[in-house]
């Protein structure tokens, strides 16, 4: 024991020493200034903005130089890159899909840059492969982004993107000859696809071409999406255009055929909040259905979420927030759609409702009870049924690809889930909604052991005194309780997402269960802002109370602390994207409490983040500078904004990439160069670019391991004090 210590104080020693060689590139500060409301406020590095220029690039590169030699000779580097291949080297599928008799469902054999689609035809006893996306790639960087059977089984819409980016290239498979039709639909970014009955086409939504003098890039601005119908083996240019919002260019415009066939239901949203506009057309014969049916609405306003999961007849069923923060379904008849005749079939309860469908004559609701899952069932006249079971404290998941937590069709009582929790990978389950019954389905084979695992729950007094819920998990040899641990502190806090026990996200379980493994605590904390305990919670955390965010995460710190799990010297905090955002504001306003944070293709400028891509779109949660009220607030926890010169910061690894088309990467460039001119301390604050590489989705499983190893090694360095 007393060797490992020493050698742990060691390594200390030799990170501060490398930490304090480092040369960070020179940084331009130029002159520019905005006047917010009467306010100046400087942005010294706006040149970073322009992921095109070639100042920017050798900035890039520059910086590149800096951080990943130094990642990669951090002492743990190695051994973790080299655990976490055999850690992700496991055989794992996505849910399935039954139609028309057969199966469709992903396999990744372990270390496959991209999962590959199999389809068990009806009878067949062996699957066949039907699509490998690391066959349309040199280095795995296209991605199958989502994938959609037509009702008679006989073909596949599926989308493509390549390097990270969120635009998608939507093609159409044969599924009896796996091989591709000439169909091929572009212009295409948060768009799924809804096919008709008939099987000969199918609704989706894309974005207008850019203008004839114009070149398409990865980081257009986004405006005025339509729906628009694609009948398959025609070109894109004869799809017919169903629905527009010229009025409201920025508004998000989606379409789903009911389960019958009888009724397109067009969603309209204006941002990232659960409210919809909701308008519908009867297709009237299924199998011919009218393209040109008339387009109603049910309801014109942005108001609730408004979300059809089933209908009989002209009956249809809504999963919606009116008059039910927490959710409820109510049946509405479109002969007398009028907001009085809305009938509530299964009321709003304590818990939270996330999803819900009708299958097999019955409503199965997806429900969440202190941020894990419950499968709960109601007849159609909503009486409860008994829940399906589960095999423990977690949550019912889903792959990016198939965009499914359960797989069922309305009349079938067939239904695949998949479960998960911190320990244990996503295993499908085989449901009987008739028995009521759920066994495992697909073995999943592991190199590693589950039960050596341990999650508790625990709760906490933010600042304000709200109870909030977090989740602690260890190696159960390694009881923290004994004495502090290193600690890695996860957070996300915004957009209604709930952080729910989950080995389903690989970019973070599996580096949780290789930091487990060598004795460090894994900590999730379910913030306000989430969507764990409904819009209430969701509220507490967003606009102007985003601080509220901030302070649970600084409070569970200080828990996992007062508790003796950790101490100050081995707390380290990672969050992603909004989550990055977090970090980046945490540090800021409690340097001393951490002794490492990783900052994830974050959002940095809450200032300018509107002005970019889908940036827009998060007005909901943020507000926005634009408004006096927004700036005031915003600039008071904005992370490139609230850096101080001369203040000793803990070690920082900021990371993006260059295809992020989501969060753009000006925000990661701007923040740390405004952070490396300001460290006072010894401690490293770098940043690592990847390349051909986006937001996250589609990134390939060797990219993943190498981005991982580095973050663990980084935290590692700076979190094993003796």
């Amino acid at each position: 024991m007393r060797l490992n210590v020493l050698l742990l104080a060691a390594c200390a020693a030799t990170a501060s020493a490398s930490a304090a060689t480092l040369q960070y590139p020179p940084t331009e500060r130029r002159e520019v200034v905005d006047d917010y409301h009467g306010t100046k406020v400087a942005d010294p590095y706006r040149w970073l903005e322009d992921t095109d220029s070639k100042q920017t690039a050798a900035w890039v590169t520059a910086q590149n130089k800096v951080s990943l030699p130094y990642l990669a000779r951090l002492p743990t580097r190695a051994k973790y890159h080299q655990r976490l291949t055999e850690l992700w080297s496991y055989e794992r599928y996505g849910v399935p899909l039954r139609r028309a008799g057969a199966l469709f469902y992903t396999r990744n054999d372990g270390l496959q840059n991209q999962s590959v689609l199999y389809v068990q035809d009806a009878g067949a006893k062996a699957a066949r492969m039907l699509l490998d996306p690391n066959t349309l790639s040199g280095d795995g960087t296209v991605a199958l982004t989502q994938w959609d059977v037509a009702p008679d089984g006989r073909h596949m819409a599926y989308g493509l993107a390549t390097a990270g980016s969120d635009w998608n290239e939507f093609r159409v498979l044969d599924v009896a000859s796996g091989k591709p039709l000439a169909d091929r639909l572009t212009r295409i970014k948060f768009s799924g696809t809804s096919w008709t009955k008939d099987g000969k086409g199918f609704f989706y939504s894309r974005y207008p071409d850019p203008p004839k003098d114009a070149k398409a890039g990865v980081f257009d601005e986004l405006a005025n999406p339509k729906v628009y119908y694609h009948r398959l083996g025609t070109p894109q240019a004869n799809d017919r255009l169903i629905y527009e919002r010229p009025d409201q260019p920025r508004w998000f415009v989606g379409a789903q055929v009911s389960d019958d066939g009888q009724f397109l239901f067009i969603q309209t949203a204006s941002g990232t909040d659960n409210r919809n506009a909701l308008h519908y057309a009867w297709l009237e014969d299924p199998q011919n259905p009218r393209l040109d049916a008339k387009i109603v609405a049910l309801y014109e306003r942005i108001d609730w979420l408004l979300q059809p999961i089933g209908n009989e007849h002209s009956i249809v069923y809504l999963l919606t927030t009116y008059k039910a923060p927490k959710k409820r379904i109510i049946a509405v008849d479109l002969r007398s759609p009028d907001l009085k005749f809305w009938a509530p079939v299964v009321a709003q309860g304590e818990d939270v409702i996330e999803s819900a469908w009708v299958a097999g004559g019955q409503f199965v609701v997806l429900a969440m009870k202190d941020a894990s899952h419950r499968l709960r069932r109601y007849a159609l006249n909503g009486k409860p049924l008994p829940e399906l079971p589960m095999p423990g404290l977690g949550s019912v998941t889903s792959t990016p690809a198939e965009g499914l937590f359960l797989s069922t069709d309305a009349g079938s009582s067939e239904l695949f889930y998949s479960y998960t929790d911190f320990a244990h990978p996503p295993q499908n389950q085989r449901c009987d909604l008739a028995r009521g019954k759920c066994e495992p389905f697909q073995a999943v084979k592991l190199a590693f052991h589950p039960d050596d695992y341990a999650t508790e729950q625990v709760f906490f007094r933010s600042k304000d005194g709200t109870r909030v819920p977090m989740f602690v998990s260890y190696r159960k040899d390694f009881d923290p309780r004994k004495r502090p641990r290193p600690t890695l502190l996860y957070g996300y806090g915004g957009f209604d997402y709930a952080q729910v026990p989950s080995f389903g996200r690989t970019e973070l379980s599996i580096p949780a269960l290789a930091w487990m493994e060598r004795g460090g605590v894994y900590a999730v904390a379910n913030l306000r802002g989430g969507g764990e305990y409904g819009e209430a919670w969701h509220k507490a955390g967003k606009k102007e109370r985003k601080q509220n965010v901030f302070d649970d995460f600084i409070a569970a710190a200080e828990h996992l602390i007062r508790r003796r799990y950790t101490s100050r010297g081995q707390l380290a905090i990672h969050g992603r994207s909004n989550g990055g955002l977090l970090v980046g504001a945490v540090i800021n306003q409690r340097p001393e409490l951490f002794a490492a944070g990783v900052a994830d293709v974050g959002v940095m400028d809450m200032l300018r983040f509107h002005k970019f891509t889908i940036g827009y779109a998060w007005v909901d949660d943020y507000g926005s500078s634009d408004d006096p009220a927004g700036f005031k607030y915003l600039r008071a926890y904005s992370p490139y904004h609230n850096i101080r010169p001369g203040t000793k910061y803990p070690a920082v690894l900021v990371t993006t990439a260059d295809h992020d088309d989501r969060v753009v990467p000006g925000h990661s460039f701007k923040y740390i160069a405004a952070l490396q001119a300001a460290q006072a301390g010894e401690a490293p604050v770098i940043i690592r670019v990847d390349v051909k590489s986006g937001h996250g989705a589609g990134k390939p499983t060797s990219k993943l391991i190498d981005e991982v190893a580095d973050r663990l090694a980084f935290i590692t360095e700076f979190t094993q004090a003796p």
